[in-house]
């Protein structure tokens, strides 16, 4: 797919700027990484590619998709940008949570992801239901994925590798814990704990799991626990890919 970016103007590409500094030291500051890469995700993984709803155009704004029972604890991320938001009222929502996502890879050590702005704030929130079920396996990872966002095997690996960053909270999932040693760390150590089997205090959900059993991902997994430069290169294709769903397509 073509991607046609809008123009944006030079004063609000200089905001995206100096917003996304301000975002630099709000998540080195706050260790809240995990949270910010959560609310991009959350936002741009409803997409629907058949009815073209959903995606990531700034409808976490509301208290409706904030209470989307997968989203459970967002609000303390909509709670930490209020600060920074207030400081630049022309950015839009859908622009703002996906540039705290990109910003988080970043602070954390991983790859460079490229940013596009221009995105337009919708006003319907997307229908419940559209996010991964932790519990399912790989055919619901690709139900949800490909069939729903249109994105490809290789990127349910690469972006499964984000979970170097954060843990679980029962209060919000269900689950506990984290997925590595050190969770505020970009890295590819989620393919390489997945590879080593379970271990005492890290996480493995059925939807990790799926990612060894599945004939067409283990080798992924394989291949990113093995080489650090081919995950942040694919990463950061499969997040840019994610970020802009139904965005800016000619």
């Amino acid at each position: 797919m073509v991607k046609s970016y809008p123009n944006v103007s030079e004063e609000y590409q200089k905001a995206i700027e100096k917003c996304k500094k301000k975002l630099r030291g709000l998540i080195a500051e706050k260790n809240c990484a995990p949270i910010m890469l959560r609310i991009a995700w959350h936002s741009a993984g409803t997409f629907d590619v058949q009815s073209k709803t959903g995606g990531p155009f700034g409808t976490m704004r509301f208290k409706a998709e904030q209470g989307h029972e997968a989203n459970n604890g967002i609000d303390i991320a909509i709670k930490l940008l209020e600060p920074i938001r207030e400081h630049f009222p022309t950015i839009t929502y859908a622009d703002f949570h996906q540039l705290a996502g990109v910003v988080a890879v970043e602070v954390t050590g991983g790859p460079e992801i490229p940013f596009h702005p221009g995105r337009l704030d919708k006003e319907e929130p997307p229908v419940e239901g559209r996010l991964p079920d932790a519990t399912k396996g790989s055919d619901h990872l690709r139900d949800v994925f490909v069939k729903q966002m249109g994105l490809s095997d290789k990127d349910i690996v690469a972006l499964s590798g984000a979970h170097t960053l954060g843990r679980c909270h029962k209060e919000r999932s269900g689950f506990e814990g984290p997925w590595t040693a050190n969770p505020l760390i970009f890295d590819n150590s989620y393919f390489k704990e997945l590879l080593g089997g379970e271990r005492e205090g890290l996480m493995q959900l059925a939807t990790d799991k799926a990612l060894l059993s599945d004939p067409v991902f283990r080798p992924l997994v394989e291949k990113y626990a093995a080489d650090e430069d081919a995950f942040f290169a694919d990463y950061a294709e499969a997040h840019l890919k994610l970020s802009e769903l139904g965005f800016a397509d000619a």
